[in-house]
């Protein structure tokens, strides 16, 4: 596994005029140092989502994940569901985004997630491995407060 070293920045839908709240904080998490991210996801004002998210090269450029399989992480969370967004440079929109979901399961858990098993979203392409930019985890959909911590998130390969 290929360690990244994320600078995980806070986003909520407040940036489109919703309502939900959170926050991001570096904690000790079952004898772990993480990254948490908690708050409240709220549907009002067309809101929904909390986001932790990092971009691979400061300045957004482009990096070349072709050699490796797919995203891995070390996740602890609240056994609610959360998605995995991936922006490349193929995208030019904000709500764009390459996704997959995962359980955040009370405990540790390694959750690996496959390139090949992204989905596009709100785009005509299939992820390009060639350009990543950007990940980020988020709550989103329903109205909830979520709770997710992240130890470790690198690349992987299947070999």
């Amino acid at each position: 596994m290929k360690q990244l070293p994320p600078n995980w920045e806070f986003i909520s839908d407040t940036v489109m005029g919703g309502v939900s709240s959170g926050c991001i904080a570096e904690e000790s998490v079952g004898g772990r140092n993480a990254t948490v991210l908690r708050g409240t996801v709220s549907l009002e004002n067309n809101g929904g989502f909390i986001q932790m998210a990092f971009d691979l090269h400061e300045g957004g450029t482009d990096v070349d994940v072709s050699a490796w399989d797919g995203i891995e992480m070390d996740v602890y969370g609240d056994g609610g569901t959360y998605d995995v967004r991936l922006r490349t440079a193929q995208l030019s929109r904000p709500w764009q985004s390459f996704r997959a979901d995962f359980v955040g399961e009370p405990h540790w858990q390694k959750v690996r997630i496959p390139f090949s098993s992204l989905v596009p979203h709100r785009v005509d392409a299939a992820f390009d491995p060639n350009c990543l930019r950007r990940i980020g985890i988020l709550a989103i959909g329903c109205e909830r407060d979520a709770y997710v911590a992240v130890s470790n998130i690198g690349l992987y390969s299947a070999n």
